[in-house]
């Protein structure tokens, strides 16, 4: 199902009503919220809990499983939202490679049930994975007091799904692995102050 603009650009205000669930797929072409917003100035007591961690300035490597590495090119200056992107790839991608079929660190509803799907294609397939991903380009593309939008490429030509008892590069690999793909999540910041993913977004960008 495709999400209009109009409907991805609610996501980013509305409070907490729920949408209509759909799997994670890592890469197919849909429509993102077309214009970035950004917010008025906050005042001291407005503080993002998120914006009072350093984040790293460039390349970070980071051991994912035993197999698995996952290398995040952090920008120059950083946004502390990036890190709610970067969270779930790592997150995700170590369940995979674990075992796990549960991720849902700083997720709401309907992208734990999301990502938690796709995970779970893999572990009950005895399927885990081998070698090194990335994800890069990391930018805030929208956002406003309690929606963001958070786009990324990812790049995991780099990686082989393996059997997770022999250690064997499965037959047919997903198509996706093939060439570096585009996503985006958007966030939403709960009254604890706290950002979640609400939901996974296809876009329709040039990752190289």
């Amino acid at each position: 199902m495709r999400r209009t603009a109009t409907t991805l650009a609610l996501l980013l205000v509305m409070a907490g009503c729920g949408q209509a669930e759909q799997p994670y797929e890592p890469k197919s072409a849909s429509t993102a919220v077309q214009s970035p917003a950004k917010d008025p100035p906050k005042s001291p007591d407005q503080a993002d809990p998120a914006e009072e961690e350093d984040l790293p300035s460039g390349p970070q490597t980071i051991q994912a499983g035993k197999n698995l590495r996952l290398r995040i090119e952090w920008p120059a200056n950083p946004d502390p939202l990036l890190k709610v992107m970067v969270d779930q790839y790592i997150g995700t991608r170590k369940a995979i490679a674990e075992g796990e079929t549960v991720y849902n660190r700083n997720m709401e509803i309907e992208a734990e049930n999301q990502s938690n799907g796709w995970i779970r294609e893999f572990v009950e397939q005895g399927q885990s994975w081998r070698g090194v991903g990335r994800i890069y380009n990391l930018r805030v593309f929208a956002r406003r007091s309690k929606g963001a939008q958070i786009n990324a490429c990812i790049d995991e030509t780099g990686i082989r799904v393996i059997s997770a008892t022999t250690g064997k590069a499965v037959a047919r690999q997903p198509a996706w692995l093939r060439t570096p793909y585009p996503k985006a999540v958007v966030a939403h910041r709960g009254d604890d102050g706290v950002w979640r993913i609400r939901t996974y977004l296809d876009i329709s960008e040039r990752c190289s």
